[in-house]
């Protein structure tokens, strides 16, 4: 049996200009971050023997961390595109938009389609790349979709579309 796995696809390269403010804000509070965590690494490694020196461990993994954080960054953040206004055709559901779903059982669930670096379940924003996303895509009120889920197949309509945000 190999060890070897196959990289990842590639996340698509799409963010909203909100989503890339948030990494570029990120990015800065990370570098002050690692100014004072270099201060305290310091100071830790001056108290003298390192190998059984919590604090020093502690830092030297913090630091690790904020530096893979950071380099991700500093690789990612010019690597997007920023989608910034609506497609020409806002009736139908394209990166950005705001999209109101029915399910079969008549659940109204309501989501928005962001880039991979944008994901928050708790606002219900998905990667373009998600399987509902894909399913989704190009299609337009009162069309049906479905999609393969690990939960089974899911089906449904769309109810709205929209790329303006939701004022209730």
């Amino acid at each position: 049996m190999s060890r070897y796995r196959p990289p990842r696809p590639a996340a698509s390269p799409h963010i909203t200009a909100e989503g890339e403010r948030r990494l570029r804000a990120e990015l800065d509070g990370l570098w002050r971050r690692r100014a004072e965590v270099t201060r305290a690494l310091a100071a830790a490694a001056a108290e003298g023997d390192r190998s059984e020196n919590a604090e020093y461990i502690y830092r030297k993994k913090e630091l690790a961390g904020i530096d893979r954080r950071i380099r991700y960054l500093q690789k990612r953040i010019p690597a997007l595109e920023v989608v910034s206004g609506p497609p020409a055709d806002t009736g139908r559901v394209y990166f950005g938009a705001w999209v109101r779903l029915e399910d079969e059982d008549g659940t109204i669930n309501e989501l928005r389609i962001v880039g991979a670096d944008e994901i928050d379940p708790a606002l219900s924003w998905i990667s373009i790349d998600a399987p509902l996303a894909r399913a989704l895509l190009g299609k337009g009120a009162d069309d049906a979709f479905e999609v393969r889920t690990p939960g089974g197949l899911r089906r449904g309509w769309i109810v709205e579309v929209r790329y303006t945000e939701p004022t209730d």
